[in-house]
Parts: C-alpha cells; sequence; structure tokens
C-alpha cells in the first residue's frame, strides 16, 4: 500500500491536475487502506471496488470536470445515490435505490468527484448507533450520526466526505474522531435528496482533516468559490470565549482545552475576552429540542405508522415524545430561536468569533450511545457556521474538539479564521 490516501483532498486535486500522481493510484490506495482498517473501523455501509476503479480511470483519461477532479469521496447513508443503495440506517430501507442523486453528490460527480461509497449514519440520524467504531480506540463511540464519514476521514480511507447536522450530528463526532468538521451557514449546501428530519434545522455539512480540505469540498458542491481558504485570517483576530450555559456540562480535558486556548490564541497575537450569552440563550438547548422532536414526528410519520415495529426503542420513544409536544410549546420555542438569531449580531459585535466545545470531553467509552449533543443544539438552532477543530489529546489518548463558531453567512470569514486558529493550536 503506498501513501497517496493520507494526502490533504487539496493536495490531491493539485496533483493529478499537475499530473504527478493518477486518479486511479489515490483511489487504489484509499480502498487498499479500507480493506487493511475496515474490520475494525467499519465505517462504511456499501462500497464498490470496481466502480470506484472505473471513475478514477475514466477521470484520468478525461479533461478536468472541477475542483474535485480525480478525488475519492465519501457520501453519508443519508443521502441519496442512484447508483448506491441508501439506507438511511434502517433495516426499512435496506437495498434501496432511489431513482436519482442528491444535488450535492450530483454535484460532487460534476466537479470530478469519485464517490467512492457510502458511510455508516445512525438510524435515520437519530441516537440509535450503527455499527461504525471510533478509529482512535474501537472500544469508544465514534459519536454520530455522522459517525461513518468522521471516522473514515480520521483513519485516512478517504480524505473527505459528507455529514449532515441537526443536533450535533458533524460536529460531535469529528471531534470525538479528531478531524475537522464543517456545519455550514444554513442551507449553503442544497438539502434536497437529504432523508428529512427536522426541516429548519438539517443542514449539509463536510468532514475533513484539514480546514482547508472542508472549505474546499463545500466550495466545490455550493459554487461558493469565495469559501476556498488560501490564507488564514489577516489582521489581529478577535475571539470571543464562550463556554455557554451547558458549561456545567463540560468535562476536565474540554475545561482545559478551553482555556489552554485561549492562552495559547492570546499569546499569538489574538484578542481574547470573555464572552456572556444574553439570559435568553439559557433556553436554546431545550427549544432546540423540541423543534427537532417534533418535526421528526411529523418527517419520519410513514416510518412510525407503517413500520413502527422496525425501529429502535430509543427512536420510537424520541418520536412518541415529539407527538406530546402541543403546538403552542413548538411555536413558542420557534419564536424564541428567531428572536436570538435578531440579537446575534450584538453577540459578534466585539468579536470576530466565539470558541466554544465541541463536545463535553473525548469520546465517551462504550458503542451503545453516541454522546451528548448538548453542546451543539444551541448553534445549530442559530444556524451559524460552525468548525470543529482537534486540538488536544486527552489522559485516555483520545481526541478533543474545539468549535469555532461565526455569525449566520458569515461562512469565509469563519473558515478562515477556524484555519488561523487550527495553526496555532495543533
Amino acid at each position: 500500500m503506498g501513501a497517496l490516501n493520507t494526502l490533504s483532498a487539496v493536495e490531491a486535486a493539485r496533483r493529478i491536475a499537475a499530473g504527478t500522481i493518477t486518479s486511479e493510484a489515490l483511489v487504489r490506495d484509499c480502498l487498499e487502506r479500507i480493506a487493511a482498517r475496515e474490520p475494525s473501523v467499519l465505517a462504511w455501509a456499501y462500497l464498490d471496488h470496481e466502480a470506484a476503479i472505473r471513475q478514477a480511470k475514466a477521470a484520468d483519461a478525461g479533461a478536468s470536470r472541477g475542483l474535485l477532479h480525480g478525488v475519492p469521496v465519501g457520501v453519508k447513508d443519508l443521502i441519496d445515490t442512484i447508483d448506491m443503495p441508501t439506507a438511511y440506517g434502517s433495516a426499512i430501507y435496506k437495498d434501496h435505490r432511489p431513482a436519482w442523486d442528491a444535488p450535492c453528490v450530483a454535484l460532487t460527480r460534476a466537479a470530478g468527484g469519485i464517490v467512492l461509497g457510502k458511510t455508516v449514519t445512525t438510524e435515520f440520524a437519530n441516537m440509535y448507533p450503527g455499527k461504525t467504531r471510533n478509529p482512535h480506540n474501537p472500544a469508544h463511540t465514534p459519536g454520530g450520526s455522522s459517525s461513518g464519514s468522521a471516522a473514515a476521514v480520521a483513519d485516512f480511507m478517504v480524505p473527505i466526505a459528507f455529514g449532515t447536522q441537526t443536533a450535533g450530528s458533524i460536529i460531535r463526532p469529528s471531534s470525538y474522531c479528531g478531524v475537522v468538521g464543517y456545519k455550514p451557514s444554513f442551507g449553503l449546501i442544497n438539502r434536497v435528496g437529504v432523508k428529512a428530519l427536522s426541516d429548519t434545522l438539517d443542514t449539509v455539512g463536510t468532514i475533513a482533516r484539514s480546514v482547508p480540505d472542508a472549505a474546499y469540498f463545500a466550495a466545490a458542491v455550493s459554487g461558493r468559490c469565495e469559501l476556498i481558504v488560501v490564507k488564514p485570517f489577516s489582521g489581529r483576530l478577535r475571539i470571543g470565549i464562550c463556554r455557554t450555559y451547558e458549561w456545567k456540562h463540560a468535562l476536565p480535558e474540554t475545561v482545559a482545552a478551553l482555556e489552554s486556548a485561549a492562552g495559547k490564541l492570546a499569546a499569538a497575537g489574538a484578542h481574547v475576552n470573555e464572552i456572556k450569552l444574553p439570559p435568553t440563550y439559557a433556553n436554546l438547548v431545550q427549544a432546540q429540542t423540541d423543534i427537532m422532536f417534533v418535526e421528526e414526528a411529523q418527517s419520519l410519520a410513514y416510518e412510525r405508522l407503517v413500520h413502527g415495529a422496525s425501529l429502535s426503542t430509543q427512536l420510537r420513544d424520541t418520536l412518541e415524545a415529539g407527538l406530546a409536544i402541543t403546538p403552542e410549546r413548538y411555536a413558542a420555542a420557534q419564536t424564541l430561536a428567531r428572536n436570538c438569531r435578531r440579537t446575534l449580531a450584538d453577540v459578534f459585535a466585539g468579536c470576530d468569533v466565539l470558541i466554544a466545545p465541541s463536545a463535553p470531553g473525548a469520546a465517551p467509552a462504550g458503542v451503545a450511545m453516541t454522546g451528548d449533543p448538548v453542546f451543539n443544539r444551541m448553534w445549530t438552532l442559530l444556524r451559524t457556521p460552525c468548525v470543529t477543530l482537534p486540538v488536544a489529546i486527552a489522559a485516555n489518548g483520545l481526541p478533543v474538539g474545539l468549535q469555532i463558531i461565526g455569525a449566520c453567512g458569515s461562512d469565509v470569514e469563519t473558515l478562515a479564521a477556524a484555519h488561523w486558529v487550527h495553526g496555532k493550536l495543533k
């Protein structure tokens, strides 16, 4: 096995364009890595080695099609693909073949990307785990719901992969697996063809091993080429340390990581201040949970009504909880969310980005649960761009992440700031 599978997506694309490597060689190295490690990591729901090689050979034989020309990509098994089964993490949809590619997949192919396979998702992107294990220690969860994508990227099986987030499904598994996860501002990447859970929360994002790679992938499938990170944030970065109202859930490794980051970033020249969120933000985690539960109960009505016996106990309980929430409570949660989004400008008045926990701590032991999204729910509800960065190692040897958060729509600046911060902390 060669080492091309360890290349970044940006570097791989550059070398393929220059003719110093081939897409076929890169894809073969990724497939060899998968063959060696998949029995332990279990990141993939579907692979077709021969189809991947055919795509790579076609890329090598033809003209460049775009930013991702010849670069292998993992697609979360919540996202429709015409040439591969899409099971949404559920036995209900075993061998289900969509009639089309989701737009984000179609645009990946149009940009020259090689869809290597489908990565494992939890059941309908909820809390019941799939088969994937944390590549750093298989006795620990990889997080969820984008578990396969995070694990595959972390284990050098593929340089980039799609994730989706409704609560914490990009940021948390990326943090647990020690990679970069980018949850864009709401709607930046088209989400048609992604199994719907919560119409006002679902967000498509990218997982990579560097901020430039995550940004490059997002640029390729959104048409927003200004997202590409050419250089880190210029000027003196203003960073708000945001412990959030959920700080009591932070474990010692996260407390230490945030305190260390504040000191290092200040020493590197950033202007670092503590940020206190408005009192109304203390209720956003519950509001996000209420909204998500109600909308999931609606979105998964067919599965609940027709295939209820095939759902996990955890998911059935979630759907029942959603049905029990009154329309008045749901409306109040949405009103709170809108009001808090309007006050975000005040939160960011003195800073360019915030830095906050990505998860309570390192990945918990055991694989029966995927961890707590308590540090993610609020930011998903507020629709802000978030980038989790691996910044520390816990006492048990597992990664610890922190997330960089920007104002709504400030994805270009947030990615540049995250790249600068990662360079100072990694």
